[in-house]
């Protein structure tokens, strides 16, 4: 994915972990603990979307996702190219998962970047900085185009990024 514009101006508060520019994406499928063929499988179904367009977008806020007492994740919601967006998720994930061996995911879409995460250890007072800093970023100014899908895998030295990418597809050029 391809962001226009970064809006992460200021340092996150201690106890959050900002992502690097290349770990930013949006997940249309998320495997969890699967071995490396089930993903290859499932990644072979992904494929399929090849002749899905790209998507244009902006992001409309940002949300703490996860547990609602003990969020993890601090996410850039998809705001414009939303509808394009869920109805690529809808379209895909359930093929791949089923393909990967994992359990369904019956949530409806919800086309978000996660931009930072709350650490494990941090204490109430950070996770509460972390809520504030996160609420405080500017997302409106921050347009993407979603123009290729990726099979993602943790990084083998996860103190500079936290993915790799496995194998990458474009999608096709004209955004919608």
């Amino acid at each position: 994915m391809q962001v226009e514009r970064l809006w992460l101006h200021s340092d996150p508060p201690p106890g959050v972990r900002r992502f690097v520019e290349d770990d930013l994406h949006c997940t249309l499928a998320f495997l969890g603990r699967v071995g490396e063929s089930m993903a290859l499988r499932a990644w072979s179904r992904a494929t399929e979307l090849l002749d899905a367009p790209a998507v244009h977008g902006t992001f409309a806020n940002v949300e703490p996702l996860g547990n609602p007492r003990k969020p993890s994740a601090l996410s850039a919601i998809v705001g414009e190219g939303r509808v394009p967006f869920c109805a690529m998720i809808d379209h895909a994930r359930g093929s791949i998962l089923d393909a990967a061996g994992a359990p369904p995911d019956d949530r409806p879409p919800l086309p978000h970047m996660t931009i930072a995460r709350i650490q494990r250890r941090a204490s109430s007072a950070e996770r509460r900085k972390a809520l504030e800093w996160a609420a405080s970023l500017d997302v409106g100014a921050a347009s993407f185009i979603a123009s290729s899908v990726a099979l993602y895998a943790w990084a083998e030295d996860r103190r500079e990024r936290l993915f790799r990418i496995v194998s990458c597809h474009a999608l096709a050029r004209a955004p919608i």
